[in-house]
């Protein structure tokens, strides 16, 4: 079995990047990434939530299925995840086989706003040190940078298109 930890930061609000966003917009734009996740990471083709509920806690919980292309590593079946909101600043996917991904809006002592992804992503059925090792962790690499941004140009867009106020 191999497990991957992979994370990737990106500045939110680069240099000529227009509109300058709010971390109340970014996080409304997590939480529609949890029901249209399609729309904001395109290794995902299709979503579907299947019930949601606000824990004793306070937190809203939505369970979804996704599914993911096969070029990401993960064969293109259906994984469902269970995400937890952690209002204003992180929401956790975890998945049937243990494995999580956290999207975490943070910021620098300056107020710059940060985006981050952490990955935990285990394969069972893949020895360690195989090549098939090596193809997926690149993978996931490349896919962890690409989710983020691709992400906040999502949310950029869609404060443009006036889905985010």
């Amino acid at each position: 079995m191999v497990t991957f930890n992979v994370a990737y930061t990106s500045a939110i609000n680069k240099a000529g990047a227009t509109p300058t966003l709010t971390q109340a917009q970014v996080w409304e734009g997590l939480k529609m990434k949890v029901r249209r996740a399609q729309d904001f990471v395109s290794a995902i083709t299709e979503c579907q939530v299947l019930s949601e509920e606000t824990l004793p806690t306070g937190d809203l919980q939505v369970t979804r299925e996704v599914r993911f292309v096969s070029t990401a590593g993960l064969g293109g079946g259906a994984i469902k995840e269970v995400c937890v909101h952690y209002e204003p600043c992180r929401i956790v996917f975890n998945q049937e086989d243990g494995s999580t991904v956290t999207n975490i809006i943070s910021k620098r002592p300056d107020g710059e706003l940060l985006m981050s992804y952490v990955f935990e992503w285990r394969h069972p059925d893949v020895p360690e040190g195989s090549e098939k090792a090596a193809q997926l962790e690149e993978a996931h690499w490349k896919m962890a940078k690409t989710a983020v941004e691709s992400s906040i140009d999502t949310i950029r867009r869609f404060v443009n298109e006036g889905k985010i106020q």
